[in-house]
């Protein structure tokens, strides 16, 4: 069970107060529609549910010396050794060999415990991909008590999704539920083993979707009881129907604190897929790095709202650069699907299979551009060069007073080393430009949706530029590419 630390949610407690003066009423009111529901029963939902979820152990093997001998036996011949003295002959006890050339044995011991459902009725078995993690052997037990040893057909960390399997047949498979139709509010079961304690059965509501918690996917948040054990178990929904595998929890003390949640269904069953096929999930990449788009900046460059992913920096040989893609694009669309937040792209960019010919909608200084691409596979990430400091350093523009900017020109060198085609080096940032974050060493791409190419460029787009609105500027400070906005006190 992974366990992260935040502020826990506080109840909300309502109080409604009437004043007490006397009203004569004219007409019956009429009463307030109302919608007025019992509170669920569970009961048939853990019997059709119940024979589905399994508890699981794992073991690890750690090396032990052999222990012949009576309990503490160690010790005392210790002492007869440090002082030189010769070890005595305890009857019924033969003299050990030397603790250092004892043999050593291997010893299986437990080494944690969780849950898991029945995907399929011939032994294919979900949980997560940390229940599993480092096991040297996996013990699957039913629900009828059947224990078996099962093999791991693969586990993703990502996505923390894990598949095993066992020898058995005609098992009880779980249904798999439709994500998309889950709603905020509905009531959700969970069916698991907390510190051990099998077929437990907690409840409650759906309290997020698309919860983003810096993870490659995006969870459903519950308000369900899960605790340590839990991992790897099943969230049903009132159909009977499993929505999401139990995988994290918020926690100040490490038991349940109100938040818990919940890998989507649909990505883990993709993932699942592709572990039982392969034994590895193979995710796309584009070879870019991202950030948000704030609102500031949207406003600035006439993107409107704040959405899409803004491209820091592009990898050198990558297919974002094959296709196109500059530092300081925002793609707001992929394969037409909207990119509403950075968030969005990894996880459809990830889903999307390597070798996939794919749109990528681009917005490039107030103008959108669509861009062909061929997906790559995912691989260790590559870093951007960074400017030499043993260039001699070139002369200094005087230009853009106002803005609190002075400027130069990029040597050749340089712009190799960093790979651009152009653009001015920050010499200096005062004023306005150190209030937007600017500073010396940064180099300027793009001005008012402008690109840059040198000093001259520079200049003349100042020059026409309206003082008493903001200024966007691109920029790139090491390996990163993003946006300041500059504003002049007047």
């Amino acid at each position: 069970m992974t366990i992260r630390v935040i502020q826990p949610l506080r109840s909300l407690c309502m109080a409604v107060a009437l004043s007490g003066a006397a009203f004569v009423a004219t007409a019956p009111l009429q009463p307030a529609v109302a919608q007025v529901r019992g509170l669920p029963d569970f009961t048939d939902l853990v019997d059709q549910v119940g024979p589905s979820v399994v508890n699981i152990r794992t073991m690890e093997k750690v090396k032990s010396r052999s222990m012949q001998g009576m309990p503490g036996e160690d010790e005392f011949l210790e002492f007869f050794r440090r002082f030189g003295i010769p070890a005595p002959n305890i009857p019924g006890h033969p003299r050990q060999a030397p603790r250092q050339n004892r043999p050593q044995q291997e010893e299986e011991q437990p080494r944690g415990v969780g849950s898991g459902f029945v995907l399929t009725s011939d032994g294919f078995i979900m949980t997560n991909a940390h229940v599993v993690d480092g096991a040297d052997e996996v013990l699957v037990t039913l629900t009828d008590k059947r224990e078996f040893k099962a093999k791991i057909i693969g586990a993703d960390k990502r996505t923390d999704v894990a598949v095993v399997k066992i020898e058995a047949t005609g098992l009880p498979a779980v249904k798999v539920g439709d994500v998309g139709k889950l709603r905020v509010g509905e009531w959700v079961m969970a069916i698991g083993s907390p510190f051990g304690l099998e077929s437990t059965v907690t409840a409650g509501i759906v309290s997020a979707k698309q919860r983003d918690t810096g993870e490659y996917l995006p969870f459903i948040q519950t308000d369900v009881a899960i605790n340590p054990g839990n991992s790897g178990g099943p969230l049903i929904n009132m159909r009977g129907e499993v929505v999401g595998i139990n995988s994290q929890i918020y926690s100040r003390s490490g038991g349940f604190m109100g938040i818990s949640f919940a890998i989507p269904m649909d990505e883990a069953v993709r993932v699942s897929e592709q572990l039982r096929s392969s034994g590895r999930v193979s995710r796309g990449r584009i070879g870019v790095q991202i950030d948000q788009v704030s609102k500031e900046v949207a406003e600035s460059i006439g993107l409107g709202k704040a959405s899409g992913a803004l491209v820091r920096g592009v990898e050198s040989g990558a297919p974002a650069e094959k296709a196109g893609i500059e530092a300081g694009d925002i793609i707001i669309k992929f394969d037409g699907k909207a990119i509403e937040k950075s968030s969005d792209l990894p996880r459809i960019v990830g889903s999307t299979k390597p070798g996939t010919k794919s749109t990528v909608t681009v917005f490039r200084r107030g103008a959108t551009k669509d861009l062909a691409i061929t997906i790559a596979e995912i691989e260790a990430e590559k870093t951007v060069a960074k400017a030499s400091s043993k260039d001699e350093k070139p002369k200094a523009s005087s230009a853009a007073q106002a803005f609190g900017l002075a400027v130069s020109e990029l040597t050749e060198a340089q712009r190799k080393e960093l790979k651009i085609k152009g653009g001015v080096r920050i010499e200096s940032a005062t004023e306005a430009a150190a209030r937007a974050g600017l500073r010396e060493g940064d180099v300027i791409l793009a001005l008012a949706n402008n690109e840059v190419t040198n000093v001259k460029d520079f200049d003349a787009i100042l020059a026409k530029f309206d003082k008493s609105k903001p200024l966007n500027v691109l920029f790139r400070r090491d390996d990163w590419t993003q946006y300041a906005i500059i504003k002049v006190s007047r």
